[in-house]
């Protein structure tokens, strides 16, 4: 992808998401970062001098266009890199609706939403749309049943999209990371009752490196899927 490229990102407070944008904002790419209230752009522009933000609650995707429309969106976009999400870990018997409906809505359908308020700019673009899935969007396991959902629908929803959008150039990836070191896998291990060590787990900076391989990979391919796992 070429230099000066705009990038709508979700997730860039902390993890993977503050990775792929700093190594963004380093090479000298225009950011949008979405943020979910107007405290939270504030330190997101201060962290990354001369990004633009853009405001809205992903756990209620019902509002994010009233949002959108109050605000300016970006002309072009290169690439809308879904990357936040959260997790809450609970059986099957144990999981109430508000717990289902904030995974399903942060990590599921306010991707769907956004992709679809930026698609007329990704297309104009030629542009790429990147979600960082899981693991858990390719097997569920006991405990995971309303995050794994969430990941399996959104891999469907990206599934889908590749085709819809091949013939206006607009490529689609999904990301499957292992357990990433992160503000996320420290709740995950204290939902489990296991202790947090970092050193365990994947660098956030090396899930950015394969983001950024599939942004910057030459328009004669693709990369549909990627799964990242520990190398140790």
């Amino acid at each position: 992808m070429a230099g000066m490229a705009t990038h709508v990102i979700t997730g860039a407070g902390s993890g993977i998401g503050a990775a792929v944008a700093r190594r963004l904002h380093a090479r000298g790419d225009e950011l949008v970062l979405h943020a979910r209230d107007a405290g939270r752009a504030k330190e997101l522009a201060a962290r990354f001098p001369g990004a633009r933000t853009l405001v809205g609650d992903l756990a209620d995707p019902d509002r994010l266009s009233w949002a959108f429309s109050h605000q300016t969106l970006p002309d072009r976009v290169d690439s809308l890199l879904h990357i936040a999400g959260v997790v809450d870990l609970g059986g099957v018997g144990e999981l109430t609706p508000k717990s289902w409906h904030h995974q399903l809505n942060v990590n599921l359908i306010a991707p769907a939403e956004l992709t679809r308020h930026f698609l007329p700019q990704l297309r104009a673009a030629r542009g790429h749309v990147l979600f960082v899935n899981s693991g858990s969007g390719l097997n569920a396991h006991a405990n995971w049943s309303a995050y794994a959902a969430s990941k399996h629908g959104l891999k469907a929803l990206a599934d889908s999209l590749r085709h819809e959008e091949h013939a206006n150039g607009v490529r689609v990836t999904s990301v499957y990371p292992g357990r990433t070191a992160s503000p996320m896998q420290a709740k995950v291990h204290q939902q489990e009752g296991k202790d947090y060590d970092a050193g365990q787990w994947i660098d956030p900076e090396s899930v950015a490196t394969t983001i950024l391989m599939s942004l910057d990979l030459p328009r004669d391919a693709e990369v549909n899927d990627l799964t990242v796992r520990p190398g140790s």
